[in-house]
C-alpha cells in the first residue's frame, strides 16, 4: 500500500509513527482522531523529517513539530 496516498488509513498510521517517533511521556497528547485528510500532506511532512533526522531531534525541533501539532488539532 502506497502510504503517500492520502486516506483515513494513512492519516492513522503516519499520526501513529510521529507520535512513536517523538517518544512522548503523554502520547495521548496526539491522537489520529484529531487529525482530518486535509492536514495529511502536512502530517506526511512532519513524519518525513523525523525519518530524515532518524528520529535524532534536538528539543527545538521537537518543541516545533509539537506546535505544529497543536495548530493542526485546532484548525480541524
Amino acid at each position: 500500500m502506497d502510504r503517500h496516498i492520502p486516506s483515513e488509513e494513512n492519516l492513522i498510521w503516519v499520526v501513529d509513527e510521529i507520535k512513536s517517533s517523538l517518544k512522548l511521556v503523554n502520547a495521548a497528547l496526539i491522537s489520529p482522531e484529531d487529525f482530518r485528510l486535509p492536514h495529511f500532506e502536512d502530517l506526511l511532512e512532519i513524519y518525513q523529517l523525523i525519518q530524515k533526522k532518524q528520529g535524532q531531534l534536538t528539543m527545538m525541533e521537537i518543541e516545533g513539530i509539537l506546535e505544529e501539532l497543536r495548530d493542526m488539532k485546532k484548525n480541524s
